[in-house]
């Protein structure tokens, strides 16, 4: 189970680092497997090249060695992404997730080659993510296992297109030790039970301790008391996502008394409406 961290804001929209120092320490306090750092959740396109730096050095301090560390490094240029690779300083970190190039809307040829480039040019192992609901386009099945069978520096796929039979075809026909990960929190645990290894979470923000148990019930093959809780947070899943990521978690984060409910524009708080849907689910739990 590793968590996509949050990057908490004061409300001056500058970076709160107390926050997020309290972030990490109560996401790795309570199970979380892995850390990703400036993924999408981390509103990495609202921070400049400087905040990117200091947000991933201080995590790095924080953190310590305690759990591994994935850090975000994607975008729809390919050779500034790989000059990028070549130059920064990524020690500490053990794998790069790179996400399918927005906007630009490539052929999977585009993208195959693109992802054939930026392994080329990092020293770290890269995991694929494909979410074609922010891209604009889907890395197919096709793409996905050409990448994993002939370029050796890709180790798995973050999968958040949301479509099982696509995802399932990965998982059925991918070589061995290739990762499949769910990008999706709502779709980790029927993921899980096809043969994905865990997920890239949104949710573990706020409760890693209990996404966590479900995800390592799912690998012991425990899948009667796992489903109890796929089923506890399925409602709060929609919710975090109904106005947004990261708005809907970081609502919930707020009334944990961990961060500032702030985000940076263009993205904004939930609505009220939202907000008074999320913090009864939270009462109740």
């Amino acid at each position: 189970m590793g968590v996509a961290l949050v990057t908490p804001f004061r409300q001056d929209k500058e970076i709160d680092y107390p926050a997020l120092s309290r972030v990490v320490e109560h996401v790795i306090g309570n199970n979380a497997d892995f850390i990703v750092v400036l993924g999408t959740t981390g509103e990495t396109p609202a921070l400049s090249n400087e905040e990117k730096a200091n947000v991933s050095n201080f995590i790095s301090k924080i953190n310590n060695g305690r759990v591994p560390m994935v850090i975000g490094i994607g975008g729809n240029n390919t050779a500034a992404i790989a000059k990028q690779l070549r130059e920064e300083d990524l020690s500490g970190y053990c794998a790069v997730l790179s996400v399918v190039p927005a906007y630009n809307k490539p052929s999977q040829e585009g993208i195959y080659c693109h992802f054939k480039a930026i392994a080329e040019a990092s020293p770290l192992p890269v995991i694929l993510y494909n979410v074609p609901g922010r891209t604009g386009v889907n890395m197919t099945a096709d793409t996905t296992l050409r990448i994993a069978r002939e370029i050796p520096n890709v180790v798995g796929i973050k999968e958040a297109s949301g479509n099982i039979s696509q995802i399932e075809r990965i998982i059925r026909e991918r070589p061995e030790g290739f990762l499949v990960l769910s990008g999706d929190d709502g779709f980790t645990y029927p993921l899980m039970t096809l043969g994905a290894q865990g997920v890239i979470s949104v949710l573990g923000n706020a409760y890693p301790k209990e996404f966590s148990e479900m995800v390592h019930l799912c690998l012991e093959g425990n899948y009667i008391e796992a489903v109890d809780i796929h089923h506890r947070f399925r409602e709060i899943i929609r919710l975090l996502f109904a106005d947004g990521n990261p708005a809907g978690v970081k609502c919930v984060m707020h009334d944990m008394g961990l961060i500032e409910n702030e985000l940076r524009l263009p993205l904004v708080p939930v609505s009220d409406s939202t907000a008074d849907e999320i913090l009864k689910w939270v009462n109740r739990l």
